[in-house]
């Protein structure tokens, strides 16, 4: 192509049986009347640096650059014999095809490394990735003292009592039984694998220590001290990105308690939005780059679970799941929202606090290595 925008320099090479016409001011027909060049060497010549730097380097024209017959006819090329250009026709050939095996393959390692990386998640929330230790805590004792602590906090007046709290046991015959507002029911059916002996399984809102929401509907300002968390903050390569934040005007933060505001191992959930919802976060010390006040928007749920137990570890937990938040949203096509009683409800297979330690050491572990041949593949 010798004019137009992004395709002068195209090159393509006339079959016997192609049938179309050309423009003289779009296309410049190179012609092999002496069987010196064959017209397969000839594309890789014109498509390599040596002409396209000569190419892009003289055009010429106001509107749509241009490749004038005099301009063309003081390139310099390359012409070796017949037999070299075969050689060279051959190479080329074999390169693209080695590369374009390279890039198939780096694409089938990257969906294996995701793979690994949800098998990992899976082993973990399974009791399989870190070996077992009887002298642990049970599981059963740390759920006792998270729910003395919500006790104390329900007396301080900082969270609510939940009217439907859950406590799950096993019973004499090993099945499983759930007890909400004194009634008991068997939810052996519903717990989808078997966990550890000191391990216990529980509801995601009796680990948190504030109510499971979202945030307010806010009103932006230009310039303030305060940060609105959005979903765009919650990226889709699951990292924390607060400089795409905005600005809360300050006349509205009496609107705002305390309990509201984010804290460091706050999980945040994309509650709303075509392609964003069920989207799972962390938001951790290394996040806070300004160090303003944040609160979540209204499309923004946050768990915040008790202190006595790993985030990190329920982070993990959820960022498996996230396929299913993210087909849990109800409502119209375009305003598909993710309640929080979705979340409230999940079950979750709690390990004592030092195992949970151990699986979260192990997969940051993995991953690092994970992501450096991620990585190199680029």
């Amino acid at each position: 192509m010798v004019t137009g925008v992004g395709t002068i320099g195209k090159v393509y090479i006339v079959k016997k049986d192609d049938l179309f016409y050309y423009k003289d001011a779009s296309v410049l027909c190179f012609e092999n009347r002496y069987g010196i060049i064959l017209s397969e060497y000839a594309r890789i010549m014109i498509d390599s640096p040596l002409l396209q730097n000569q190419i892009h380097s003289k055009t010429y024209g106001n509107t749509v650059d241009t490749i004038t017959i005099s301009t063309a006819n003081e390139y310099i090329c390359i012409l070796p014999p017949i037999k070299e250009q075969l050689k060279i026709i051959n190479a080329v050939n074999s390169s693209i095809e080695l590369i374009a095996a390279i890039e198939h393959n780096k694409s089938e390692l990257s969906d294996i490394i995701v793979q690994a990386k949800s098998k990992i998640l899976d082993l973990a929330i399974r009791g399989k990735l870190v070996p077992q230790n009887p002298d642990d805590e049970p599981a059963a004792v740390l759920l006792e003292r998270i729910r003395a602590e919500k006790e104390e906090l329900i007396k301080q007046g900082k969270i609510k009592r939940n009217k439907k709290e859950s406590v799950i046991f096993r019973g004499e015959d090993n099945s499983y039984y759930e007890k909400v507002d004194g009634d008991i029911i068997d939810i052996t059916e519903k717990i989808p694998f078997a966990i550890p002996e000191n391990w216990c399984w529980c509801r995601l809102n009796m680990l948190c220590t504030k109510e499971i929401k979202r945030g307010k509907a806010p009103k932006y300002t230009e310039k303030s001290n305060t940060l609105v968390f959005a979903q765009k903050c919650n990226t889709k390569k699951g990292t924390i990105n607060i400089s795409l934040a905005q600005y809360l005007d300050e006349n509205v933060l009496k609107k705002y308690p305390p309990e509201l505001f984010m804290k460091y191992n706050d999980i945040v959930i994309n509650s709303t939005g075509t392609g964003t919802l069920g989207r799972v976060g962390i938001f951790e010390e290394c996040d806070d780059i300004y160090g303003f006040p944040i609160v979540p928007d209204s499309h923004i749920t946050t768990i915040r679970v008790s202190e006595l137990i790993v985030a990190k570890y329920i982070y993990a937990l959820l960022k498996l799941k996230q396929p299913y938040l993210e087909n849990a949203g109800e409502g119209s096509t375009n305003q598909k929202e993710l309640r929080p009683d979705v979340l409230s409800n999940i079950l979750i297979p709690l390990p004592p606090v030092l195992e949970q330690k151990q699986i979260v050491a192990t997969i940051n572990s993995i991953n690092i290595k994970l992501d450096e041949i991620e990585q190199s593949l680029n």
